[in-house]
């Protein structure tokens, strides 16, 4: 007998179970609705929501379109786009994640009262990533980010410096940009750090550890494009070897299943329950047809 378990911690978050929400309404009344990006870093749930008329559109197609209704992802928009959005008399629906949007007020509040060329503001962040390229944008494109430690060396030494971080990254990596760029930066300057890391994100960590210790396979359930994917199944990895990622059910290995009494199935931010659910039945059908 096979035991398997869901994990009950993982899943959306906050900020991308209120997009879909927000998505899933407006399409109750509307045959189209087009997304800037896409809705969650999960190809599944962003082909379910096409089925149900959400079309997903880059940065191009959305200054090339007028008059229409636009949905605005967790991530969260540089001002630009919102400038682009009102020329091009578009109607935003805007499901940028409070978490975000209160950290895009900070940055831009902190650029705007500083002197120009007198403060750097650093973002450790995922170069490209759809939120911090709205972070990015708060500073007119000035802020400054970082994905290393050893990327700090490249910081200017005598200037003010700021320090933020994108919301889904770990903490433990974040204490390490601060320790960095304290040494980094002249004492005769201020360096302040302000710790922006998303806590119902970050609090997964020790949750998902225990779990994946609590069995002896581990399927952890994630787009690839997830960056909140990547630090949790590495974190699943580190305490679980016998740890795999799948996009869906039909990329489970079930060579993986033999001799193994107990199977932990868990995910990222950006993971439907749905697929979770998927797996543990295609588990459970392979069972049952193979014993």
């Amino acid at each position: 007998m096979i035991n398997i378990e869901i994990d009950e911690h993982s899943g959306f978050c906050f900020g991308v179970t209120t997009a879909i929400r927000k998505a899933e309404e407006e399409l109750k009344s509307s045959p189209t609705l087009y997304c800037l990006g896409d809705i969650v870093h999960n190809s599944k749930e962003c082909e379910r929501l096409k089925r149900l008329g959400l079309v997903t559109i880059d940065h191009e197609k959305f200054r090339a379109l007028r008059n229409a209704k636009v949905l605005l992802r967790a991530h969260g928009e540089p001002p630009e786009t919102y400038a682009i959005a009102k020329e091009n008399n578009l109607e935003l629906i805007d499901a940028t994640c409070p978490v975000v949007l209160k950290l895009q007020q900070r940055i831009k509040q902190k650029w705007e009262s500083g002197e120009s060329g007198k403060q750097q503001i650093v973002i450790y962040g995922q170069s490209g990533h759809a939120e911090v390229l709205g972070l990015v944008g708060q500073t007119h494109g000035n802020a400054i980010v970082v994905e290393s430690p050893a990327q700090i060396e490249n910081l200017e030494k005598e200037c003010d410096t700021y320090l933020y971080s994108q919301t889904t990254k770990s903490l433990e990596g974040y204490k390490q940009i601060v320790e960095a760029t304290r040494n980094h930066i002249s004492s005769e300057h201020k360096f302040e750090s302000y710790d922006t890391v998303c806590r119902q994100v970050a609090n997964r960590m020790s949750g998902i550890s225990e779990f994946a210790r609590s069995h002896e396979l581990i399927i952890f359930v994630c787009g690839r494009k997830s960056s909140n994917g990547k630090i949790l199944f590495n974190e699943c990895k580190r305490v679980n070897p016998n740890s795999h990622q799948v996009e869906s059910a039909g990329e489970i290995d079930f060579s993986l299943l033999e001799g193994i009494s107990s199977v932990g199935i868990c995910g990222a931010t950006s993971t439907p329950k749905w697929l979770m659910e998927d797996c543990k039945q295609a588990i459970l059908e392979h069972k049952t047809t193979n014993t």
